[in-house]
Parts: C-alpha cells; structure tokens; sequence
C-alpha cells in the first residue's frame, strides 16, 4: 500500500488570472511627428534627459540634457524642456516627472520626462522601470531609446515589463480580463533587443507567476502539469519521474521530505536540444537543477507562523530553470539545456521523515537528518546525482531558495554564488551584473567540512556543532560530493528570490530571480 492516500480534491480552490505582459511596438519614424506620436497611439508620451557632461548648453542645463529625439517632441508641446528641467528640478537620474504642459491638437495627453541616468543597462533598466510605474496601465511611447544600443534597449525593455508586472489574482479581481498595456518605441530600435528584452522578462514572469501560486493550488502534482504543459507548448521533451519510479531508481532524499505530504514528490526533466548544424560541432550540455518544494512547514521541525508565510515561493529554483529551459528554446540558444525540476511538498505528518533518519540518497551516498527543515539540500542532492550519472552534462547549475543564513550575509540584493571552476563563476559573476540579477562569489572552504561529518551516514545534513555558523557554506559543501567532480555552480537565492518591497524592477512578493542571469550566461556560452 502506498504511504500516500488519495490527495483531496481541490475542486474548491479559487481560479487564477495570470498577469499580460504588455505588448512592445517599434514605430519607425521622426519623434517629432504627429503621425507617430499622435493621441491614437499612446497616452503618455515620455522624453529623455540625461546628466550634463560638461557646461551648460543651448540643448541642456548645468545639470540636464537634452537629447536631439527629446528636443524634437518638446519643440512640437511647444516648451523649452532644458527650462522646465530647471524649474521643476529634474534630473537626469533614473526616474520619471510629469511636465506640467499642456498637450497640444493631436499629442499624447501626459508628457513626462524620464532620466536615462548614465544610458549603461542598469540605469536604462531602472529608466523602464520608472516609465513602467509612472504610466500604470495607460498606453505610453517614448523615443528615448535612440540611439542608447541594442544592450540598452534590452534593460530598458526588460525594467518596462518587470516592473509593471502582477501577481496572479483571483475572486472578483479576476473577473473582468484588462485591456492588454502598450509601449511603443518610437525611433531606429533595434528589434532584436527588444525581443530579446521580452524573452528574458517573460522567463522572469513565468517564474513569478509560478512562485506566487498559492501552495492549496500548487502541490507537486500541479508542478508536473505546468511542466507538462509548457513543455509541450514549446516543442520539448519532458520525461517525468513518480513516486513508485523514485523508489524503484532509489531517490531517497525527495521520498523523505515528500513523505509527510498526500502529495507525493516528482523528478521533472525537461530538455532543450539545438537543431544540428554542423555534425562536427561541439554543443556544450548544461543542466540546470531546482529546488521545487511547493510548500515547506518545516516538517516536524515546525516553522514558527510567520516564517511559513512566504513558504509557497520556496520553489522558486524549479521555476527559474523550467522557465529557462523554455527561454532557451524560444531563443533558439546552440546550446543543450536540461531542466531538473525536484518537487516535493515538506508537510507535517505521521510519515514525515524525523531528526535521526538516514536517507539513502540515488547514487547510494547517505545522509544523517538532524533538521527536518533542511530539505531542500536533501531534494537537490538526488537531483544533482543523477544528473551526473545519467545526463553526461558538461557543466552543473543548481539554483535554490536554500539558506536563511544568505539573507543575512547577503541581504536582498545579491545572490550566494559558489563554483568549483575559476572561469564558471567569473561567466555566471558577469551575467549577473549585465543582467541586473547580481551574485556574490563565497568560497567552498574545505576545512568546513568536517563539520558535516557523521558516526551513521557519509555526512550530516547540518553543523554538529550548534552555533558553528557558515550556514550558507556548509549546504554547498553538502551539495558538492553529489555533483561527481563535474564543472558546478550552485545559487543560493533564498535570500533574493521573495522581496518585502518593489524596487526598480523588482516587485513584492516573488521575484523570479535567476532566470535572467541564467540565460545571459547562456547567450554567453552560445556565443
């Protein structure tokens, strides 16, 4: 007999409306001219300043300038832009101000100035931001991006969509469908970036959207069927492991932590493969492995209450890579991708795994459990030993909402970065600051190790040591006999994966964070 009983219907459960990105028009064409910024396209029309460089000019102020498609569409309001800049004390930092104006026959309604700040991709992505945030759900055009570079145009872009993203609502809030928003750029735009632009934020999107789904709707089933249907959408292939195939191939970490729940735990592989070009060519093989626990109480080491409260974005890992692995294929990306999805659910029950169990792991390398809520390290450690077994990847990532011990060290800005290979973690250090998802190198110290020694098992999940610290460190450590000596990373994101507060381009509640660093790493190997 199964362990699992018959998981309830959810019949009940409310019905979610997921959020529309808005839609991204380039309008070629003079910025100045009617015809492209008329009142039938938008009804914001923003224009850009940027810092002074040098002494005051006819184009700007000591502190402002203004660019030639800016002065354009300031000369048809009919206003000094560089005059009003000084008056109403704008900058040209990252931000927008409304310019109190009034708008002329046939022109937009709301003209606003946008700082641009330096034009290099995190204040043009801030900038999108600002416009985003400023506009709300009107229709807006801007000619700010000529000539800022494809680069720019991508974080403008991509700050544009995230930052006027929502989470999945329901009730009454989800009766009535919005009218779908639009941006329309206005000038020579690149149409590549801005494509690429809506690539990296709808993997972004689909991360938060999947992160914010309430855990009575999201279990490991409802993961599998996301995948399953993704997937397919896309063309890709997906093979999915159940409990009885998890305990026929020995996945002891997932069958633990997913022991409590009527929910039983899964292993999702979904798999990009570039179409062949050259049959001699070398395409690199990545896998990409998240952490996917749908809902974590802790087990029977309970959280207190208000630590559970953000619990349903706990597998927020599994999001990102699933949401990647789909990017890549939409980019069509020279690279194999293959995304490992380990769900679980860590609930309270008379079968959960206890504090002195000894889980068998695939592989056969065993774990001592001293903490109930240290699961997620449990869950990857399967997933990670039989990506070095059976997939024959040429690099390893895992990305997790693992430790709370990062947040502290690390705060919200910046994710743990480990890697067993200089040149990987300088690739994936890089992404992360062009991308605007930023990680922070920690080091793998051996000497830590020890620490996780244990009488019963190859290691314990946790210190021996109450009070030994290093939290961060000593799961990585864990993680790195699992990955077999191959190239790997490993992501810690617990503490940038949920956000108290919305900041630039990042919202409250489920960020995605990791999707986009992941694919400019990619866009990197492929180049």
């Amino acid at each position: 007999m199964s362990p699992h009983p018959t998981v309830p219907t959810r019949s009940a459960a409310p019905q979610l409306r997921r959020w529309t990105p808005p839609e991204v028009l380039v309008l070629r064409g003079a910025a100045g001219d009617p015809t492209t910024v008329g009142s039938g396209t938008a009804e914001v029309l923003a224009v850009a300043l940027t810092p002074a460089t040098g002494p005051a000019t006819s184009a700007g102020s000591p502190g402002v300038q203004v660019p030639p498609a800016s002065r354009a569409v300031a000369e048809r309001y009919g206003i000094d832009l560089a005059a009003v800049a000084v008056a109403e004390k704008l900058g040209g930092r990252p931000g927008s101000s409304r310019v109190p104006v009034p708008a002329p026959d046939g022109a937009p309604r709301r003209l606003l100035a946008l700082g641009l700040g330096d034009s290099g991709p995190t204040d043009l992505r801030r900038a999108g931001a600002a416009l985003a945030r400023a506009v709300g759900d009107a229709d807006a055009a801007t000619p700010a991006l000529d000539g800022v570079g494809a680069t720019g145009v991508t974080a403008f872009v991509e700050g544009y969509v995230l930052a006027g993203y929502q989470p999945p609502v329901s009730g009454a809030r989800a009766a009535d469908e919005p009218a779908r928003r639009r941006l329309h750029l206005l000038g020579e735009v690149d149409a590549d970036a801005v494509e690429r632009a809506l690539t990296r934020a709808g993997a972004t999107v689909l991360a938060r959207d999947l992160a914010a789904t309430p855990a009575n709707l999201k279990d490991p089933a409802w993961m599998v069927g996301q995948a399953r249907e993704l997937a397919a959408a896309a063309g890709l292939d997906v093979v999915v492991r159940g409990e009885a195939d998890l305990r026929a191939e020995g996945f002891g970490g997932l069958l633990a932590v997913g022991g409590g729940s009527p929910s039983p735990p899964a292993l999702v592989q979904v798999g990009w493969t570039p179409p062949a070009q050259d049959p001699a060519a070398t395409v690199p093989h990545v896998v990409l492995v998240g952490k996917g626990i749908t809902y974590d109480t802790g087990g029977l080491a309970l959280k207190p209450r208000e630590s559970m409260v953000g619990m349903k974005t706990d597998m927020t890992g599994a999001a990102v890579v699933l949401a990647v692995v789909l990017a890549a294929a939409r980019s069509r990306l020279p690279v194999r991708v293959t995304a490992l999805l380990a769900l679980a659910e860590n609930a309270f029950g008379g079968a959960s795994y206890r504090p002195g169990d000894v889980v068998r792991h695939h592989g056969g390398r065993t774990t001592e459990i001293n903490n109930t809520d240290a699961e997620g390290r449990l869950v990857l450690g399967d997933a990670l030993a039989f990506a070095d077994a059976t997939l024959q990847p040429d690099v390893l990532v895992d990305v997790a909402t693992l430790t709370g011990a990062v947040g502290v060290a690390l705060g919200k800005r910046h994710a743990a970065l480990f890697a067993t290979d200089e040149a990987l973690g300088e690739g994936l250090r890089a992404a992360g600051e062009a991308s605007g998802e930023r990680l922070w190198p920690l080091p793998l110290v051996a000497e830590y190790a020890e620490l996780l020694d244990s009488e019963l098992a190859d290691a314990t999940q946790v210190a021996r040591t109450p009070g030994a610290g290093a939290g961060t460190v000593l799961a990585a450590l864990f993680l790195q006999p699992f990955v077999g000596g191959r190239r790997w990373a490993h992501l810690d994101i617990a503490g940038t994966g949920r956000s108290d507060v919305a900041e630039h381009e990042v919202n409250r509640g489920a960020t995605g964070f990791g999707a986009r660093v992941l694919l400019s790493w990619l866009e990197g190997l492929s180049a």
